[in-house]
C-alpha cells in the first residue's frame, strides 16, 4: 500500500522498519517495505561462492601480480575482453575473467592470460512445444578448443510483451559448440516454469566463453513462441 506524506517528508528517501519512502516520476509517496524472497537457485547459490571464492583470492595476490592485472585492464579493450563496452580496473578484470574460468572448473588465474578475443555465436533457432524446447546453432567456429556457450532466458512472456531479454538469465550448465539441437526444457522448466497459451514468449540471450582466458563474446539474441 502506498500513502502521499506530507511536506516533512519532502527529501526522505530509503527504507526503516517496516515503511520505505521513495519517488516515481516527480511524486514522492511512502509504501509497506517490501523484503523479496528467500529462494535461491542453485546457480545463483553457485554464482555467489565463484564471486566469494576470487575476492579472497584477489586478496591473496602479491603486490606485482595485482600491478599486472591493472596493466592488463588499462591495455585491454573492454569489447573484445567481455563482449560489452566498458573502463575496467585491475580486479574487475580479474574477477570477470576468472568467474568463467572457475565456473568451467579451471583453476584461478594469478596473472593475466594472453588475450585474444572471442568471436560471438552464429544466429540460433530456438523451437518451444508443449513436450520440447531446443536451441540449434546455424554454425560454429571451426575451432572449438577451450570454447563453451552460454544460454540465457527469460521467463514466459506474454504476447503483448516485445522485448524481454534484459531479463534473461542463466539456467542451465555451459554448454559444448554443436550444430545439432540441444535440449534445454528440463533446466528451462525447472528454473522458468513452463511456457503456456497466456505466456507463451521466451526471450534468449547467448554468447560464447573461452575456458582458458575467461574471455566473453558479444551477446546475441534469439526469442521463440510457444506452438501447437
Amino acid at each position: 500500500m502506498k500513502y502521499n506524506p506530507s511536506i516533512a517528508f519532502d527529501e526522505m528517501s530509503g527504507s526503516a522498519k517496516g515503511v520505505t519512502a521513495a519517488k516515481t516520476r516527480g511524486r514522492k509517496y511512502i509504501r509497506n517495505r517490501g523484503y523479496g524472497g528467500s529462494t535461491r537457485t542453485s546457480y545463483q547459490a553457485s554464482v555467489k561462492s565463484v564471486f566469494k571464492q576470487l575476492s579472497q583470492a584477489w586478496q591473496n595476490l602479491t603486490n606485482e601480480q595485482m600491478l599486472a592485472w591493472h596493466a592488463a585492464a588499462n591495455s585491454a579493450q573492454g569489447r573484445s575482453v567481455l563482449g560489452t563496452k566498458a573502463k575496467i580496473t585491475g580486479s574487475n578484470l580479474f574477477s570477470r575473467l576468472n568467474f568463467w574460468v572457475v565456473t568451467a572448473g579451471g583453476s584461478v588465474m594469478t596473472t593475466p592470460p594472453a588475450l585474444t578475443g572471442v568471436e560471438a555465436p552464429a544466429a540460433a533457432t530456438v523451437a518451444i512445444t508443449a513436450s520440447t524446447m531446443t536451441f540449434t546453432l546455424a554454425d560454429i567456429p571451426s575451432s572449438i578448443t577451450n570454447l563453451k556457450l552460454v544460454i540465457m532466458a527469460s521467463e514466459p512472456q506474454s504476447n503483448g510483451i516485445r522485448s524481454a531479454y534484459s531479463k534473461a538469465a542463466a539456467f542451465t550448465s555451459l554448454q559444448t559448440p554443436v550444430t545439432t539441437a540441444i535440449d534445454i526444457k528440463t533446466d528451462y522448466d525447472k528454473k522458468n516454469g513452463t511456457p503456456t497459451a497466456g505466456n507463451p514468449k521466451v526471450f534468449f540471450r547467448y554468447f560464447y566463453v573461452n575456458t582458458a582466458t575467461g574471455e566473453k563474446s558479444a551477446d546475441m539474441f534469439a526469442s521463440a513462441k510457444l506452438s501447437a
